[in-house]
């Protein structure tokens, strides 16, 4: 099983530390685009105005300048990392330690700069929207299609692919082939906050279970005990998702 879960916007950091080693971050085909687009941020980030490049207010601009350092800055497990509401739900740390090996194995977060990281992966923490068009890189979501659909469609296995990412991040890429017919874009009814908190309660759930459901029927079954589940819903055409409303009881 594959999960795929957006990265949140607040971060972790720390004042010691050794920095990312880009060598040993997971999906090493991702290593040349890795710097393409890491290149091109830190040019961007030390230039005036690059809080409007980026798209965010100029009140961070501090978290902008750390795009400048991503070489040398303390680096920490993207488990650690993001700590916005869906990881928060995710709640890695009440896992017990088969849960945390499952999570470990089969959840990647989409990330603009990196293109995909595994929980244990170590990285600086950053400033970059997956929304965002940078000059010369052009939108990122353009920029990392042909690279993650390969990827994660080799990462899928024959297993099912949950999606939970924002509408922003899966534009960045999807599986193809067979994996694409099993691949369930979870839906959550409500505003964007409790959609974050189920998405992630969903992920937690999953993980901790330790069920391998491997069509879209199959995922609508394991989740139902612990959740409000219509679907899963066929998708309109090939190549799309299925999609599964899910609601936390």
């Amino acid at each position: 099983m594959l999960i795929l879960l957006p990265p949140s916007e607040s971060k972790s950091s720390r004042s010691r530390g050794k920095p990312a080693d880009p060598a040993a971050l997971s999906f090493r085909e991702l290593v040349t685009p890795r710097r393409t687009v890491a290149a091109e941020l830190a040019a961007v980030s030390a230039r005036p105005g690059a809080t409007s490049v980026l798209g965010v207010s100029p009140n961070l601009a501090d978290e902008v300048a750390r795009n400048t350092r991503l070489d040398t800055a303390p680096a920490l497990p993207v488990r650690d990392l993001y700590t916005g509401v869906l990881f928060a739900a995710l709640d890695l740390a009440g896992m017990d330690p088969a849960a945390r090996g499952r999570a470990t194995r089969w959840v990647a977060v989409v990330s603009a700069l990196h293109g995909a990281l595994r929980l244990t992966d170590r990285v600086a923490p950053y400033r970059l929207s997956m929304g965002v068009t940078l000059p010369g890189t052009g939108p990122l979501a353009r920029f990392w299609r042909p690279h993650l659909e390969d990827l994660l469609t080799t990462a899928a296995g024959d297993g099912v692919v949950v999606d939970c990412r924002s509408s922003t991040y899966a534009a960045a890429g999807a599986p193809r082939g067979a994996a694409a017919e099993r691949w369930v874009q979870v839906r959550v009814p409500g505003a964007s906050h409790m959609a974050k908190h189920t998405r992630g309660l969903v992920a937690g759930h999953l993980c901790r279970t330790g069920a391998k459901p491997r069509t879209p029927h199959e995922l609508a079954d394991v989740l139902a005990p612990a959740f409000t589940v219509a679907g899963p819903h066929a998708p309109a055409r090939s190549g799309r998702p299925w999609s599964l409303d899910v609601t936390a009881e």
